[in-house]
């Protein structure tokens, strides 16, 4: 089971709103991202756009780069990329990461507060029926 911080540090404001991932959630219930994806597509009347969008390539990408990562690395900017000398800390999860979400054929879903209440009413994992019906959005 997870803990509360461990979901806070999964929790992301995209487009004004707190969300979390597809693969996150997935995790969390139990389910691999496609497996848990295929649910939420069967049952795709009940989540209404309020409840899960999905990312575009900038809002996943600044995702990749945000405070579960940024906290670790040093990341390059344009002005010192261009100095010699430089040591610019990367982790093999963070360029594997980046490029992912750059080339990847499907961007990720995001699921809303109202959205994760939705999944527990559909998924059918071990986990998902366990689920503390308390997992909300901390602030």
């Amino acid at each position: 089971m997870e803990t509360v911080d461990s979901i806070r540090q999964m929790i992301y404001e995209v487009r004004g709103v707190k969300v979390m991932l597809d693969a996150d959630l997935a995790a969390l219930y139990g389910y691999t991202t496609k497996a848990f994806n295929q649910q939420v597509k069967n049952n795709i009347a009940k989540f209404d756009a309020d409840f899960r969008f999905q990312l575009t390539r900038e809002e996943y990408h600044e995702i990749l780069m945000s405070k579960k990562l940024a906290s670790r690395l040093i990341l390059p900017t344009p002005e010192s990329s261009k100095k010699e000398g430089d040591k610019i800390l990367r982790s093999n999860f963070l360029t594997l990461g980046l490029e992912q979400g750059k080339y990847s054929k499907f961007l990720p879903y995001v699921f809303t507060e109202q959205g994760i209440y939705m999944l527990m009413t559909v998924l059918k994992g071990d986990l998902a029926l366990h689920q503390n019906p308390e997992l909300s959005l901390p602030n």
